[in-house]
């Protein structure tokens, strides 16, 4: 390296692309944000294009060879096709020397780049000072005087170098948006619709040990200048970044995080952007938590509040270190946003240490019966490389059982390119207290719930049926799901699928099921489900088994005015389900105020079953689809976070629209 030629580096930050955007590559953007403006010479070092999405391996390695230093940041969704390049790329140009950073570089560095002899050197955490450090030192190779660094030298011994403290000051972290960085970037692909990453502070107080996020920035929490967050709004306004990501752990855990959401809030409302802005909640601040997303949601700029629960089990919260965040505060969160009419998701993890059958359903049962009636999510445990939970003592203590997975995109399309790697994942698939049999059990119990409740399919008669006689949720979909299949044949063909779904992935098989005719996505189980049972003309048969099911279930506990509302309940759900060829507007009579109930039950309101005769009027006319595939993507993709698959309906006499 000379005066006269800088040396030249290529940086590559691969992520997903989702319908058609793609993301800015923030966490190379903050390196050469960082280099340009704290380098002792900043015109020492010229910065080619970034790689930012999935292109062919080859490619990326074409575009790669005028490069004397890569830096590449890797996590789960680019590991193995940034690792192919790096190993290509290095055979191609010996000289090259390749450093690489991101939170899938393992904590326990030795093995990793022992199995990666392609690699000169790896950082360990914040990546801005090591990164300025090693290129001060490329000339000398001599990788002693980088910290946070871990590398094997020329006569084959391991150096894990101390780790460097964290920056005092995120003020010395120039914005990779305002510094001008990403605009040579997006002038060079004026076609591409870019998603931003965007951090507010860094760090986590909390020691979750299914997560990387606490050993990747550490446990204080420190702050961006909000001068400098305000402007960065302004800048995504200016710039037509209709998605946000908010990087934060725990977004609401700052009061200024109330002035923050006020800001995007003012700002979309002023120039129509962002469209959207996705938080993760912070843990035990109620007050803010809810100021924050009430402020999002009003705005337009959240499709529903995540509550990430993860399990309500005792045992289970203590094994995984999430004990000292109060399940009182998610559930005073659901009712109080549901109150206001603010749409809620809950957050399970499927598979955690302590978590038995039992303690998953009941779990399920109770966070329906405390509120939650839009959304489970039921999410599978796989383990990242600096969780706690990827140490081999913790594996080895709770069991766990892994199997490698490939990693796909809920609703993701198949990537097609000619030259390319896919990146895995290590699923969980049994524990000490969750082993095989009941691992499937516990899926198919997820998928089934999804299937009948939150999918919309059965909601009402569920919320009927739980209402006059307290049977609890766990019984009635149990009841649906282990089913007589010569009595009961199209719900056992759905349980059927469940089940092989679900063995299928113990031996790595993918976590949702491609439907090529539909849309060419991956969809979830349930949702599959639902489609299949619309395109093969099935749901009146899965009604009329179900219902002959709940009202066996229930005969003795059901006065005949009890099993009448029940069953008025079958048929007026059975009529609002959403359908992609149906038209026209049509009645239902009910003895009850069946629909008035249910949206009140959804609603968090005190309500009871009214012995009111009502006709419900439904305008199937109001939602129409030219093909099939439109409502596949409209009602059963678009819907998912909002349950939105019913259509509206309307009780003539009151004229109080209830809509799901």
């Amino acid at each position: 390296m000379t005066a006269s030629r800088p040396l030249s580096i290529g940086l590559v930050q691969i992520n997903n692309s989702f319908s058609g955007q793609n993301y800015l590559p923030y966490s190379v953007g903050c390196l050469e944000s960082y280099i340009r403006q704290n380098a002792a010479e900043p015109a020492r070092y010229r910065f080619l294009p970034s790689i930012y999405k999935r292109v062919p391996i080859g490619q990326a390695v074409e575009a790669l060879l005028e490069a004397e230093v890569v830096g590449i940041s890797l996590y789960v969704w680019n590991a193995k096709i940034s690792l192919e390049i790096a190993r290509r790329l290095k055979a191609k140009n010996p000289n090259v020397v390749i450093v690489v950073g991101g939170p899938h570089v393992p904590d326990r560095g030795e093995p990793f780049v022992r199995a990666h002899p392609f690699i000169d050197l790896a950082i360990h955490g914040e990546g801005e000072i090591p990164f300025l450090q090693f290129l001060e030192n490329v000339r000398s190779r001599d990788w002693s005087k980088v910290s946070s660094a871990s590398f094997v030298d020329a006569s084959g011994i391991y150096h894990r170098n101390s780790q460097a403290a964290r920056m005092r000051s995120l003020a010395q972290a120039p914005s990779p948006f305002l510094s001008g960085t990403f605009k040579p970037l997006i002038e060079a692909n004026p076609n591409e619709v870019w998603i931003g990453l965007w951090e507010t502070n860094r760090g986590c107080p909390f020691q979750c040990t299914f997560c990387d996020w606490g050993s990747a920035t550490a446990t204080k929490v420190n702050q961006f200048e909000i001068d400098r967050l305000l402007a960065e709004v302004q800048w995504f306004a200016d710039n037509k970044i209709e998605y946000v990501f908010c990087c934060d752990a725990n977004f609401g855990i700052l009061p200024r995080d109330v002035d923050i959401a006020t800001k995007v809030a003012a700002t979309k409302k002023a120039t129509g952007y962002p469209h959207a802005l996705s938080v993760q909640n912070t843990k035990n601040a109620t007050e803010r938590a809810y100021a924050t997303q009430k402020i999002l949601s009003d705005a337009g700029l959240n499709k529903g509040v995540a509550l990430s629960m993860q399990s309500i089990d005792e045992t289970t919260l203590k094994n995984i270190k999430r004990d000292n965040i109060s399940l009182d505060t998610y559930l005073e969160l659901q009712r109080r946003f549901s109150r206001d009419s603010v749409e809620t998701y809950s957050d399970l993890i499927l598979g955690l240490p302590g978590e038995t059958y039992a303690s998953f359903a009941d779990g399920v049962a109770r966070l329906i019966e405390t509120g939650q009636h839009n959304r489970i999510q039921f999410n599978n445990l796989s383990i990242l490389p600096n969780a706690e939970m990827g140490d081999p003592a913790y594996i080895e203590k709770y069991k766990m059982e892994t199997v490698e997975s490939e990693s796909i995109n809920i609703h993701g399309s198949r990537e097609a390119l000619e030259d390319d790697v896919p990146e895995i994942q290590q699923l969980v698939v049994s524990t000490y207290s969750m082993q095989r049999a009941d691992w499937r059990r516990a899926r198919r119990f997820g998928w089934t719930a999804a299937f009948f409740y939150f999918d919309k399919i059965m909601q009402m008669p569920i919320m009927v049926a739980h209402h006059l006689t307290g049977i609890n949720h766990r019984r009635l979909f149990e009841a649906l799901m282990d089913v007589d299949g010569a009595k009961y044949p199209e719900l056992k063909k759905i349980q059927d699928f469940f089940e092989e779904s679900a063995a299928s992935m113990q031996q790595g098989g993918p976590e949702y099921t491609y439907a090529a005719d539909w849309l060419g996505v991956y969809w979830p189980m349930d949702e599959y489900a639902f489609i299949r049972l619309v395109a093969e003309a099935k749901i009146d048969t899965v009604y009329a088994e179900a219902k002959a099911i709940m009202t066996s279930l229930l005969a003795n506990e059901l006065s005949p005015d009890g099993r009448k509302t029940l069953e008025e309940s079958f048929d007026l759900n059975r009529q609002l389900v959403c359908q992609p060829s149906l038209k026209g507007t049509m009645e239902i009579k009910t003895s009850h105020d069946i629909l008035g109930f249910c949206t009140a039950v959804r609603n968090g309101t005190p309500a009871d079953l009214n012995p009111k005769p009502t006709t419900v009027r439904v305008d199937r006319g109001a939602r129409t689809f030219s093909t099939f595939n439109d409502w596949c993507r409209e009602v059963v993709w678009w819907g998912n976070k909002k349950g939105a698959y019913l259509y509206t309906g309307k009780a003539v006499e009151k004229e109080i629209a209830g809509h799901y």
